[in-house]
């Protein structure tokens, strides 16, 4: 009877029938579903018989109370709407939609979501406005909406989101000014506005806060003066195509009339009036950022109180049904934890481990990529032989026991920790043979919970074998532990990156033949990935970087991290790709089409080279310049002191340039690259 009542009221109140089931969050993900995929093409998996923490509902992920803490689905083709219905997934910390062909508005049911972390709606075709309940989002640190169809002004709200690192608002049609309450984001790194119809001037408070990197507000209509402490962030500061800003200081804007006579740039002033200091016609701008409601007349009010009156009707049902829904969802925890806990108390008993050790690599309260838990009885390796295709003697023989492992690393000892990421710490171990090795720790949270997919993974990281590559030595799967260990050979030199930004005279700046050695041997690493007959089709690497380039103790390079990306889950994968994309290696097709393919490996090839041969983690336009020129001395490490061969620098300049191309059909393949490699090999000095 209470389950016809409840479908009966559903009816009258929303015109329709819902999803019921005796999982709210379940109810809340189908009726999701109706609304990204109307027509049901790529969320199959997405059941109301099934369980969303029991690894089949694809994109989603759940945190270690079993409740739904992500949703990532980007580049899935969807062509949806998004439900306000996601309001009901109240522990979510990640929404990654990114890439896909949404439309209308964003619900500003999503400021309800008070744990989210990350927010990820940019290239789509979303439209309407920035709904100003975003700025709810108290822990929210990523907001990405661009390439979307978005009209209106920029909250002033957003500026109370005090944790927010990234605002990316890009390719729009956003109007107004600059809300001046975005400059008091302390946390704020990247504030991307370009390719929108912003009028006004830079306030202020954005061109002065504290952590500030990179502010891009190119093809807009600003005017006004400039403030010079947005010289600080040298090319991190983009705003081309805003013909009325003016100031001192930036090569690529006009001197302001009256800088002479004011001593300093000065923003300048909202406001009326009817021209600029600069004796162009000043727009009239709306303060956006401080809209208030009118007030009601007594009729208006009146009608508003008769549909509170019948509103307050319908939130006493809504109380009582929530009532029993909480009641039902904590019956159901306690049972879950009480099955959990006798399954862990087996596991005990079965492994001899502790599952309650300390996992200080983890973080407490990180990225949601991090957080996800898939189901408590993960263990791809229970047995082999059960999965066809695979080939079980190699992989037996790649198998180390735990004991192994924790006796290597002395149980994971805080003296033998290398470095760590979000998903995984990385220890220096010695092997009973007296070998070194580096064991990389990674949690099941972040490894693919499909158990023939994750073989798979495994099947192809075994079956590597190159000069350039990191050997892997073998691995570990602890079901007690519910982790995975990784045991590689131990690369003594560290990692390219640390020999990057050297001072003059430091004693690991290397030698001209030792830099095109190092390229070389990257670049045929990258070449065995992708031409390999072991992986079909081509293996790509995906996040190639100066910190996945390990030097040995002769000085050769070997690459990092090669088909990782196969044992991990998507969310992961994505996480690991923002380090990668700050430091320029993502190629641009990416923020288009979400995908990578060898030109993506080649673009990242490109950006070592110019690394390599100029010594600089960072690299400015005046170094492309200087390749593009040919003038050494722009783009060659000063600190060689003119120890190099003009005529190598010039190839490797070429490569570079060829292999950064905007285009990736215009960027040539390993094998060309190896081949325009070829007449620097006079330098290669015998390993």
């Amino acid at each position: 009877m209470l389950l016809l009542i409840l479908f009966i009221f559903n009816l009258l109140c929303f015109g329709s029938p819902v999803f019921s089931t005796s999982n709210p969050e379940l109810e809340s993900l189908l009726t999701l579903k109706s609304s990204l995929d109307p027509s049901s093409l790529h969320l199959s998996s997405w059941s109301k018989n099934g369980d969303p923490c029991g690894g089949t509902f694809d994109g989603v992920g759940c945190n270690h109370n079993g409740q739904v803490a992500n949703i990532s689905l980007q580049g899935k083709g969807l062509n949806g709407q998004l439900s306000p219905a996601i309001s009901g997934l109240k522990h979510l910390t990640g929404i990654y939609l990114h890439y896909n062909s949404l439309s209308g508005e964003i619900p500003k049911e999503i400021g309800s979501l008070s744990e989210l972390v990350d927010l990820y709606l940019d290239v789509n075709n979303l439209s309407g406005v920035i709904p100003p309940q975003i700025s709810h989002l108290d822990n929210l640190q990523v907001l990405q909406l661009g390439y979307n169809q978005l009209t209106g002004s920029i909250p002033t709200q957003l500026g109370s989101l005090k944790k927010l690192s990234v605002l990316a608002l890009q390719s729009n049609h956003l109007t107004g000014a600059i809300p001046a309450s975005l400059g008091h984001i302390e946390t704020l790194l990247r504030l991307d506005l370009s390719f929108n119809h912003l009028f006004g001037s830079i306030p202020t408070p954005i061109a002065e806060a504290p952590l500030l990197e990179s502010l891009d507000i190119r093809n807009n209509t600003l005017s006004g003066n400039v403030s010079p402490a947005l010289m600080r962030l040298n090319e991190g500061f983009k705003y081309a195509n805003n013909p009325g800003l003016c100031g001192v200081g930036f090569p690529t804007l006009r001197s302001c009339p009256d800088s002479d006579h004011l001593g300093q740039i000065r923003p300048e002033p909202y406001g009326g009036g009817a021209a600029t200091s600069n004796g162009l016609p000043r727009k009239e701008i709306p303060e956006t950022a401080n809209v208030k409601l009118p007030n009601c007349s007594q009729t208006e009010c009146s009608k508003t109180t008769r549909k509170s009156s019948h509103a307050s009707v319908a939130v006493g049902v809504v109380v009582v049904i929530l009532a029993l829904s909480l009641v039902s969802v904590f019956i159901f925890a306690k049972y879950r934890r009480t099955k959990q806990k006798l399954g862990s108390s087996l596991e005990l008993s079965d492994t001899r481990l502790s599952i309650d050790q300390p996992r200080d690599f983890c973080r407490k309260n990180g990225s949601p990529l991090i957080s996800l838990e898939y189901p408590n009885g993960w263990d791809p390796l229970s047995d082999v032989r059960s999965f066809n295709g695979f080939s079980n003697d190699v992989i037996q023989g790649f198998r180390f026991n735990l004991e192994e492992v924790e006796c290597a690393t002395q149980h994971f000892s805080p003296s033998n920790l290398l470095g760590k990421s979000g998903m995984s710490a990385v220890f220096r171990g010695v092997l009973r043979d007296g070998s070194v090795v580096a064991v990389k720790r990674i949690s099941k949270s972040s490894c693919k919970s499909e158990e023939s997919e994750f073989l798979k993974g495994l099947n192809v990281l075994t079956s590597l074998r190159h000069e350039n590559l990191v050997k892997l030595r073998g691995f570990c799967c602890s079901r007690g532990r519910g982790e995975c260990f990784l045991v590689y050979d131990f690369v003594p030199n560290g990692i390219l990156l640390k020999y990057l930004d050297l001072k003059d005279g430091d004693a690991n700046v290397f030698e001209w033949s030792t830099r095109v050695w190092i390229i070389h041997g990257i670049a045929k690493g990258i070449q065995y990935m992708h031409t390999s007959k072991t992986s079909k089709p081509a293996l790509i690497h995906q996040n190639i970087s100066a910190e996945k380039v390990l030097i040995d103790k002769r000085f050769n390079p070997v690459l990092a991290d090669c088909g990782l990306y196969k044992l991990l889950t998507n969310d992961t994968v994505f996480s690991a790709l923002k380090a990668s994309a700050a430091m320029g290696y993502l190629a641009p097709e990416y923020t288009t089409t979400g995908k990578f393919t060898e030109k993506s490996d080649v673009y990242a090839f490109g950006m070592l080279v110019f690394q390599i041969i100029s010594g600089r983690r960072k690299i400015s336009n005046s170094i492309r310049a200087g390749a593009e020129s040919l003038r050494s001395q722009e783009y060659v490490d000063s600190n060689l002191h003119g120890k190099f061969s003009e005529f190598e620098a010039a190839k490797l300049a070429k490569i570079a340039l060829s292999c950064t191309h905007e285009l990736p059909n215009e960027r040539p393949s390993m094998d060309t690259i190896i081949l325009d490699l070829g007449s620097c090999t006079n330098c290669y000095r015998s390993p």
